[in-house]
C-alpha cells in the first residue's frame, strides 16, 4: 500500500508547477507593457512613471514576484525554475503582437534553444534544498557561501558605479548581468521566508533569532527586487524586449542554478553524465545567446536571389 505521505506531496508540486506557468505569463506581459509605456511617454515627451501601461507592467511585476514566492514555498526549486522558460515565449508573442517588434527565423531558433538549454542544465543540476529553519540557517552562514555573496557583491558594485556610466547603454549584457547576479539574492531568500515564517511567529526560545533572520532576509529581497526593478527599465529604455527578456531568462537561471549549488552543497555529488549535460546545455544556451544577439541585424530570406546573365 503506498504511503499516504506521498498524495500531499504531489498535490503541493502540482499546485507549485500550477503557479509557476501563471507567474510565467504575468512575467511575461510585464516587460512589454513597462516597454510600451516608456515608448507612448517617449512620443508625449513626459516621464514613463506617469503612463498607465507603464504602472500595468509594473503591477504585473509585483504579482508575478509574489507568485514566483508563492511557487517556491509550495514545490521545489528544480521543478518552478524551468517554468520560467515559458514567460520568454509569452513575451516574444506578446511582443510582436504589442510592440511590433519582428523576431526572424534566428532569433526564434535562439529563443529556442536558450529555452531548451536552460531546462536541460536545471534538470541536471543540484536539487538538494533545505528543509528547516536551522538547516537552512547552517547553510546560510557557511564560510563558503558568505565567500561566494560577497564576491557578487563586489561585482555588483564594479558593474553599476564604473561599467554602468560607460557601456549600459550600448551592451545589453550589462544590464542583464545586474538583473542576473540579483538572482543570487532573490531566490534564496524567497526560499528561506517560507522555513523562517513558522519559527518566527510561532514562539518559542528561537523566535527572537528567526525574527531577525525573517527581517534581514525580508530586507535583502527588497533591495534586490528594487534594483533589478530599477535596471530593468533602464534596459528597456535602450534595447528590444524581446532580446532582454530571453537573454535576461538565461542569465538569471544560470546565476539562481550556481548560487543554489554552492548554498546545498549538492555538485559534489554530481555524477559524470550530470557534468556532460550541464557543459552541453550551457553550450546550447550560449549557441542561442549568439543567436539573439545577431538576429535584429541579419536579414533572412528564403527566396533565391535573381541572378543576372552574364553578357556574352
Amino acid at each position: 500500500m503506498a504511503d499516504g505521505s506521498e498524495l500531499p506531496v504531489a498535490s503541493s508540486e502540482t499546485a507549485g508547477i500550477v503557479i509557476a506557468v501563471l507567474s510565467s505569463f504575468v512575467n511575461g506581459c510585464t516587460f512589454v507593457l513597462q516597454k510600451k509605456g516608456i515608448l507612448r511617454s517617449r512620443e508625449k515627451g513626459v516621464s514613463y512613471v506617469t503612463d498607465l501601461v507603464w504602472w500595468s507592467g509594473t503591477l504585473c511585476m509585483i504579482i508575478g514576484q509574489i507568485g514566483n514566492f508563492l511557487a517556491y514555498n509550495v514545490a521545489p526549486v528544480v521543478i518552478v525554475t524551468p517554468l520560467g522558460a515559458l514567460g520568454v515565449l509569452f513575451g516574444a508573442v506578446l511582443a510582436s503582437w504589442i510592440l511590433e517588434e519582428h523576431l526572424n527565423i534566428l532569433g526564434k531558433l535562439g529563443c529556442l534553444l536558450c529555452c531548451c538549454g536552460s531546462i536541460v542544465l536545471i534538470i541536471h543540476s543540484p536539487k538538494a534544498e533545505a528543509t528547516s529553519r536551522a538547516e537552512f540557517e547552517e547553510r546560510l552562514f557557511d564560510p563558503v557561501f558568505v565567500t561566494y555573496i560577497l564576491l557578487v557583491v563586489v561585482l555588483l558594485i564594479v558593474l553599476i558605479v564604473w561599467i554602468v556610466p560607460a557601456h549600459g547603454t550600448s551592451n545589453i549584457l550589462v544590464y542583464v548581468s545586474i538583473c542576473s547576479l540579483l538572482g543570487n539574492f532573490t531566490v534564496p531568500c524567497s526560499k528561506g521566508l517560507g522555513l523562517v515564517a513558522p519559527d518566527a511567529f510561532g514562539g518559542g526560545a528561537a523566535s527572537g533569532e528567526a525574527l531577525a533572520l525573517l527581517l534581514g532576509l525580508l530586507g535583502t529581497l527588497a533591495v534586490s527586487i528594487l534594483t533589478q526593478f530599477y535596471f530593468i527599465n533602464k534596459a528597456l529604455e535602450c534595447f528590444s524586449s524581446n532580446i532582454f527578456d530571453a537573454i535576461y531568462y538565461v542569465a538569471f537561471t544560470s546565476s539562481v542554478i550556481f548560487a543554489s549549488a554552492i548554498l546545498f552543497k549538492e555538485w559534489t555529488a554530481l555524477a559524470v553524465t550530470d557534468c556532460l549535460a550541464m557543459l552541453c546545455s550551457l553550450t546550447v544556451v550560449c549557441v542561442g545567446v549568439v543567436l539573439l544577439r545577431i538576429s535584429q541585424a541579419a536579414l533572412i530570406s528564403w527566396r533565391k536571389e535573381p541572378t543576372k546573365d552574364k553578357m556574352n
